[in-house]
């Protein structure tokens, strides 16, 4: 009986953890533009930079 309050005393501190990182993720700005980067990498018209030397 011990071991299942020890278990579901982690969880909630798992739990907490996980709620913690959330909140802290929302609060700096995280999830604020998702677009954006997924459009990024299929919109650069940058030329690919070579290092080719003569031999």
């Amino acid at each position: 009986m011990n071991i299942i309050f020890f278990m579901i005393g982690i969880s909630l501190l798992l739990a907490l953890g996980f709620f913690g990182a959330f909140l802290w993720a929302m609060r700096s700005g995280q999830q604020d533009d998702l677009y954006t980067p997924s459009m990024r990498i299929l919109l650069e018209d940058s030329e690919p930079t070579t290092t080719d030397t003569p031999a």
